[in-house]
This record gives structure tokens, sequence and C-alpha cells, in this order.
């Protein structure tokens, strides 16, 4: 017995301490936390159970046969965080670089696959150099697994990845089908082929960091939701990130009291919107004054930056807060706002998460690159996505809501819930200028006729009453109490039941 125990702790400790000390060394050089130690950060303490520390790969080609460590590269199992359930697993560089085998594959599948028995996220971090060479389609094989999983989870279980080292090749694209990606800067890198096979191929110079770092990928593909200084502020962010998560597609979505009441008025907000209707705003500011203690998670901030996303609570509860900003683009939207926000629509949907739509939207934005880009396709993702969701809806008009945009921002004609406008709002195919020049064209010639006709035009529709007679508002409410009448709305809307017909699944507009 005792040289049971004896061995026991001998591959207990070969398993924890990885590549070895020097690799470790390594690691830290370059700012960043072992597998271990991440998992310390990211899980309540005392809290992880792990699984398969004694997995070994199976590899006997290229010496391979001499260089076996316990764990394999990978640290799997489940825990805590903030006393909620959560599935983990995390890469160990220092193990043959991350490089995924067969035996690390089938550790993350295994976690995967009791995630969803259970009912609870998984998380993964993700610091690997990618398929392990050695083992050649084997590798590749147990990355097609993790795929699988990747896809039977989506809409059941959230999935978040964190990327925290290189992740290239075929380890992109497991991140890429989970519900959220973050990164850190400086360290972190995505890319299907790195710099030299690009150099190769096309003979573009480009570095690591430009062709698949953080920055790129926040603000230039939307690959990435948010980027971190650093592994420390990633883990602590990201358990912040997870308390508006619900555990899985029948969990509901957390409550957290607080003490910011739900009949709080902001009178502040009556001056928000400029009296020059092409003067800018800052809609981050309505949200922070609407939402619960003024804490807004704001997702793929530096990305179509016309259009704004994010976490919230009202009462108490979890929320998805979607939102044109007209201090970019005017809040049109175009092809890259569009995705961004329809990709955050569908997820809230998959995890009856209540959608706050804020809108002051002129239309779609115009122009060539937008036409050869797909701009209808695209488009018609938000159109979908909205006119898709049966979780609870309701909607804000702030200012403008024109043309085919006002249909597409959860217009009560997608089954928005509950469709508020507020005093100053305009309802219309478009703004009163382009559409006297187009019904009035016979007047060009005549400015003073003109802007007569231009005055009648926002007499007649420059307000919500209109579409209020129509009953396409539900009500026109004052701004300082914009927070009051969606709480109540929700409240109103938590037992809702609104079911799709059945079909295998929808073909959105990819």
């Amino acid at each position: 017995m005792h040289d049971i125990n004896e061995l026991l702790e001998k591959k207990r400790a070969a398993a924890r301490l990885g590549g070895g000390e020097r690799r470790i060394a390594a690691q830290h050089a370059k700012g960043k936390l072992t597998a271990r130690e991440r998992l310390d950060l990211l899980l309540d303490e005392g809290t992880f159970e792990e699984w398969d520390m004694f997995v070994e790969h199976r590899c006997t080609d290229f010496g391979m046969q001499e260089q076996k460590i316990p764990g394999d590269g990978v640290v799997t199992g489940y825990g805590m965080i903030n006393g909620r359930l959560v599935f983990v697993f995390s890469q160990d560089f220092t193990v043959f670089g991350g490089a995924l085998s067969e035996p690390h594959a089938e550790k993350i599948c295994k976690v995967m696959d009791q995630a969803m028995k259970v009912g609870a996220p998984v998380i993964g971090l993700n610091d690997s150099g990618g398929a392990r060479i050695q083992e050649g389609v084997a590798s590749l094989g147990g990355y097609a697994d993790v795929f699988q999983r990747n896809v039977m989870a989506s809409g059941v279980i959230p999935q978040i990845s964190l990327i925290m080292g290189p992740c290239a090749g075929g380890a992109v694209y497991s991140p890429a089908m989970t519900d959220f990606i973050f990164m850190v800067r400086d360290s972190s890198y995505m890319f299907v082929t790195g710099p030299e096979v690009v150099k190769t191929v096309t003979h573009e110079e480009v570095t690591a960091e430009e062709l698949g770092g953080a920055l790129t990928h926040t603000s230039k593909s939307g690959v990435a939701d948010l980027a971190f200084e650093n592994d420390v502020e990633a883990l602590l962010m990201l358990r912040r990130f997870f308390n508006y998560l619900p555990l899985n597609n029948r969990d509901g979505v957390p409550l957290r009291p607080n003490g910011d009441p739900p009949e709080r008025m902001d009178m502040s907000l009556d001056t928000l919107v400029p009296e020059n209707p092409n003067k800018p705003y800052d809609i981050k500011e309505l949200i922070l004054k609407t939402v619960d203690d003024g804490d807004f998670f704001e997702l793929q901030p530096d990305h179509a930056k016309n259009i704004v996303i994010g976490m919230a609570r009202m009462a108490g509860r979890t929320v998805g807060v979607v939102a044109n900003n007209p201090q970019v683009l005017a809040g049109c939207l175009d092809i890259r706002s569009s995705i961004k926000a329809a990709r955050f629509v569908r997820f809230c949907d998959a995890f009856n998460i209540p959608v706050i739509t804020f809108v002051d939207v002129p239309g779609f934005l115009p122009g060539t690159s937008q036409e050869f880009g797909g701009i209808i396709k695209h488009g018609a993702k938000l159109l979908y996505a909205y006119a898709e969701c049966t979780v609870p809806k309701v909607t804000v008009i702030t200012r403008k809501a024109y043309g085919g945009a006002y249909d597409v921002m959860a217009s009560k004609h997608l089954r928005g819930d509950v469709n508020f406008a507020w005093p100053n709002a305009e309802i219309a195919v478009m703004g009163a200028k382009g559409a006297v020049e187009i019904i009035f064209r016979e007047d060009k010639s005549d400015p003073a006729k003109l802007a007569a006709r231009e005055a009648e035009y926002k007499a007649r529709f420059a307000n919500p009453f209109v579409a209020g007679a129509r009953g396409f508002i539900d009500d026109v409410i004052q701004p300082h109490e914009t927070r009051k009448r969606i709480c109540r709305s929700l409240a109103m809307l938590k037992d809702k039941k609104l079911e799709n017909p059945w079909r295998k699944h929808g073909n959105i507009p990819l």
C-alpha cells in the first residue's frame, strides 16, 4: 500500500510539473501563467476537480515513447465560479508547446460530453501550437472530434474560449464555433496560416501580431470579442462575464438582487438627444443610466462601433442590449454591424436572455463597397435573427427609425413584445429632406416651395404618433422613465411562451 501511494504522489507531482521548471520559467518570462495557475485564478478556491491527470500519449514514432508526461499537455475537470458549476480545460504550453495529441483531444471531449449531460458551460483556456505533428492524422482526428462537440453543444450550453497563447491552423476552428472569444494582448494569436506560410504563398510580409493578434481580431476581423492586458485581468474579467450567463438553455437567466430600484428615473435623459437631428450623442450614456447599477459588460467595443452590444441586468436579471450608436456612421447599419448584432441576438435567443434594443438608425449604409460586399444578405442576417427570436423583446426608439432599418431593429412587425418611442422619435421611410426631393421633384427649382414641403413632411412624420395610431408603437414615453417602463415590461414578459414552427433548422442567409 505504501508503494502504490508513493507512486501515486510521484505521478501527481510529475503531472503538476508539466514540462518542467525550465519551461515553466520560460512561460513566466513571457508574462504568461501556467495552465494550473490560470485555473487557480479562474475557479473558486478549492473547487477544482481534476480529471485524467495520468493520461499519456500513445505515440511511438520519432522517439516519442521516451517523452511521456502525465496529463499530456492539457488540464481538464470541473469547478465553480461564484458557486456555479463550470467545466474547464486549460492547455499547457510547457508540454510539447500545448500541441494537441489524440489523448489530449479525448480529455477535452470527455469534459465537453459531461458538461452536456449535466447542463453546465465549458470554458477553454487555449495555449497551443496546434496539432502534434508526430502523430499525423490521429491529432487531426482529435481536432475533428472536438469540433463535432462544439457544434452539438452550440445553443445547449454556453461555450467560452480564452486565447492565452498561439492558436494556429485547425486549433482556431474550435474557438470560432464557441459563443465568445477573449484574447490577451501581445501574447495571444489566432490565424489559419502563420506569417511564414503567408510570406511563402502570397509574398506578404506580416508579423504574427499584425496577422492574428488581439488588436487585429477585436477591431478588424471581429473574430474576438474582447482583449485584456494580461492573463490575470483576462481571467478575472471572465469570472465577471460568467455571472451574466445561464448554465444551459433550460436554466433561465441568473438573478442577482441589488439595491437599484426598478422604478428609478433619471431626469438627465430628457436632454440626452440634441435638438439638431443630425447631431450625435452617446448611446452608452443611455445604456448605463438605464441598466442596474450602471453595470454594462460591452462586447466587441472596438469592432463595428456603429452598433453596441453587451450584457447587463434589469431588476437583477440578465438582459442582452443592442443599440445603434449615432456617434459612428450616424448609427447606420452596415455589413459588419449587422453580423455583430445578429450573432449576439441569436446567442441571447438560444439561452432565453431577453433583448433590449435602443433604436436610432437612419438606414443602411449606402455605397458600392457595401453593395459589392453583400449588404443585402448580411443585413438580412440581423433581420432573420430578430424575426426568429422568441425571447422577450423590448424596443425603445430614441430618435430616428428610417426605412428597412426600422423594420430590422426589433420592430413590432418582427414580433417585438413591447415597443416604445421617445416623444421626438421619427419613424418614416426616410428623412424629410430626401423624401420631399423624391415626392416633389418638380419643385426642386423653387427652394421656398421645397422648404415648405419639407416642413409639411416633418409635421406629418417627425413624430411617433403615426406609428402609434397603427399600433406599431405601444406607448410614447418620457426619456426619464425608460428604466421603469422596461423593467415593468420585462416583469410582464417573464413567463412569455412563444414557439416557432417545427423544423430541422432554418436556413439563415449565411
